[in-house]
């Protein structure tokens, strides 16, 4: 006689069933790319979550701010006019460089260069995960953000889009132990890719041979090799040098100068959005009539 109410699959068996198909939805994914869609739709869905759980931190902001003394805003106010002044003298100088290069460039018979088009996003959550660092920012794809687009703060590069929705995009950061930034030393133009450590604050320099001319303190820009940097953005700065001849390569280590472990506000750039050339002039080709 059977009983009433069979007995079902064992919990070993469940589980087991449910690690096959976490796999096979693993491998779809990574390989083959079946749930971007689904992923698209769920950045959606969780974006007005992230907005929510973000408003305490906000509210705290808000707060704080309101609160401080009128001590502090004063020397605050005192501390930003002088880098008004000091940033005032800077532009100026950069302005005649910029003029001059333009000068030269068209000289050579090359177009200026022109700066690419910019915009401003927020933080809105980092990643817990401490082998992952990752945030969120509010822009997305209705803000044209996509895959692979640098990100900035006022300091120096911070890394680079990896995955976008509608209206929230997630950064990699440069500091990722999966990241790697093409770099060139600004006092001799030696090139070297710097990788990321999985330390919030700390790069290191790949195969560098022991002879290479590479000192502490040394700025590292970012080379423009391989597309995806554009040139000449301040990337870290070189703190120790390691040289152990029993290794094929020097140990380097710099510092990335963005402040990653406080974020707020960053800048979106699109390098190849470049402004419109002027037209040649037309009588500039023609000579003179005897």
């Amino acid at each position: 006689m059977k009983p009433i109410f069979s007995r079902g699959p064992s919990l070993q068996w469940r589980l087991l069933l449910l690690v096959v198909v976490s796999f096979v939805i693993i491998f779809l994914d990574h390989w083959q790319h079946r749930f971007d869609a689904a992923r698209f739709y769920l950045n959606s869905l969780v974006t007005p979550i992230q907005y929510l759980a973000d408003a305490p931190t906000r509210l705290l902001s808000w707060s704080s701010g309101e609160l401080t003394t009128r001590s502090r805003l004063k020397e605050q106010n005192a501390q930003l006019k002088n880098q008004l002044l000091e940033m005032s003298e800077r532009l100026q100088h950069l302005t005649f460089l910029e003029q001059e290069n333009n000068q030269l460039r068209a000289l050579l018979g090359s177009q200026p260069r022109t700066d690419p088009r910019k915009m401003v996003a927020e933080v809105m959550t980092v990643d817990s995960d401490p082998f992952t660092l990752q945030i969120m920012i509010n822009k997305g794809r209705n803000s044209g953000v996509y895959e692979g687009q640098p990100v900035l703060d006022a300091q120096g590069l911070i890394g680079q889009v990896i995955s976008v929705g509608p209206s929230s995009a997630r950064v990699l950061l440069i500091t990722d132990a999966t990241h790697a930034v093409p770099v060139r030393v600004a006092r001799n133009g030696i090139r070297a890719i710097a990788s990321g450590t999985g330390q919030i604050d700390e790069l290191s320099l790949s195969h560098v041979p022991h002879r290479s001319d590479i000192k502490v303190g040394d700025l590292l820009l970012s080379s423009g090799l391989g597309g995806r940097f554009p040139e000449g953005y301040p990337v870290a700065k070189v703190t120790s040098v390691f040289s152990d001849e029993g290794k094929p390569f020097a140990r380097v280590l710099a510092k990335p100068l963005a402040q990653l472990d406080r974020l707020r506000y960053l800048l979106l750039i699109w390098p190849n959005e470049r402004a419109a050339a002027p037209p040649p002039d037309p009588h500039a080709s023609k000579g003179q009539k005897p």
